[in-house]
């Protein structure tokens, strides 16, 4: 009798530890089964270390507080990236193009390039780095070794592709290094404001078709942000609104351009992340005490005319990074995102 209950609630044990242990599995299960991301240095997290470009962050004080050191993050900790993938659950970091290898592409890679625009001439005067459309190139052949990895056809790999989360963050560059700097393009005595943004736009609505083409079906953008607030500009004083005026028709047309793409591709998904209102909920004292730890030391290692492009503006706190990771997962405010936040976009 004794041996028969003693067996009894053994078995109740271990059926408990199995379901405990199932329970922390999908608990642990990420909200998407891959996380691909496109963009400039805001999010880039590696892929300019080995290239011959001025716009690199592989030594200090960049990664400063990141764990690993160094690793060519334009920050001194994490990037929103690493926020919002840890927010989805992933339990690492998505690994840059440069060094993802076998496996590991199917939960995702990080193609972003500091210094690259929509336009492929744009961050040209600082040497190498991987434009929208070539880093739209690296994917294709991401998605043919997905395919070959998992069979069926492509079947497989379609499944897995439209299940996964993209975000593009781009198109600050175009401005930074390109249309505001004269001294090396033509673009800003060639067209008004107006123009220049349809002109880009155009572009990147292509750029967003080829990225749907390849099976993306979830995918965050970004406008660009108040660039007349970088030091570049600003120089320690307050923002200069007729730089940032400069960058307002894309945030427009991009903002229709989302309504365009959902209306006309099957199944599409696309949101916008409206970095300018995101960043006027956040406490602005706390920011300024955050440059001057980590922005301005950055100038040191600014050598040449050309790499004051990106020597004295491209490192964003990591304080910053997570406030803005995270009202861009979940949105405080109706216009932190349109339609509706990357939260809502993963449970899709």
């Amino acid at each position: 009798m004794g041996s028969g209950i003693t067996k009894t609630w053994m078995s109740v044990w271990v059926v408990v530890a199995v379901l405990l242990n199932l329970h922390r599995l999908i608990l642990a299960a990420p909200q998407v089964p891959c996380f691909f991301i496109f963009g400039d240095s805001l999010v880039d997290n590696g892929n300019n270390n080995n290239i011959q470009s001025l716009a690199k962050a592989n030594y200090l004080p960049y990664g400063i507080d990141f764990p690993r050191g160094p690793t060519g993050r334009f920050s001194n900790g994490k990037t929103t990236v690493d926020v919002v993938a840890e927010l989805l659950g992933f339990d690492a970091y998505i690994p840059p193009y440069a060094r993802a290898r076998g496996q590991e592409i199917l939960k995702g890679v990080n193609y972003a390039s500091a210094a690259a625009g929509i336009r492929p001439e744009t961050g040209q005067q600082l040497g190498d780095r991987i434009s929208m459309n070539r880093q739209l190139e690296n994917h294709g052949v991401t998605v043919l070794k997905t395919t070959l990895l998992l069979g069926s056809n492509g079947t497989r790999a379609r499944e897995h592709l439209k299940k996964c989360l993209y975000i593009v963050n781009i198109g600050s560059n175009d401005y930074i290094n390109n249309y505001l700097a004269p001294q090396f393009y033509p673009t800003s005595s060639l067209y008004t404001p107006d123009q220049f943004a349809e002109i880009l736009i155009k572009q990147y609505s292509q750029q967003l078709r080829t990225l749907y083409r390849y099976g993306a079906r979830k995918i965050a953008t970004s406008g660009v942000g108040e660039i007349g607030c970088l030091p570049l500009y600003a120089n320690g004083t307050a923002c200069v609104q007729s730089i940032t005026k400069v960058a307002q028709p894309f945030n427009k047309r991009l903002r229709r351009l989302i309504d365009t793409l959902n209306t006309d591709l099957p199944d599409a998904r696309f949101i916008m992340i409206d970095y300018t209102s995101i960043s006027t909920g956040i406490d602005p004292s706390a920011l300024d005490s955050q440059i001057r730890d980590n922005v301005l030391p950055v100038k040191f290692h600014v050598a040449t005319e050309m790499s004051t492009f990106f020597g004295t503006i491209f490192i964003l706190p990591k304080f910053m990074n997570r406030a803005m990771a995270q009202r861009a997962y979940t949105a405080v405010l109706p216009s932190d995102a349109y339609p509706f936040d990357i939260r809502r976009l993963a449970q899709l």
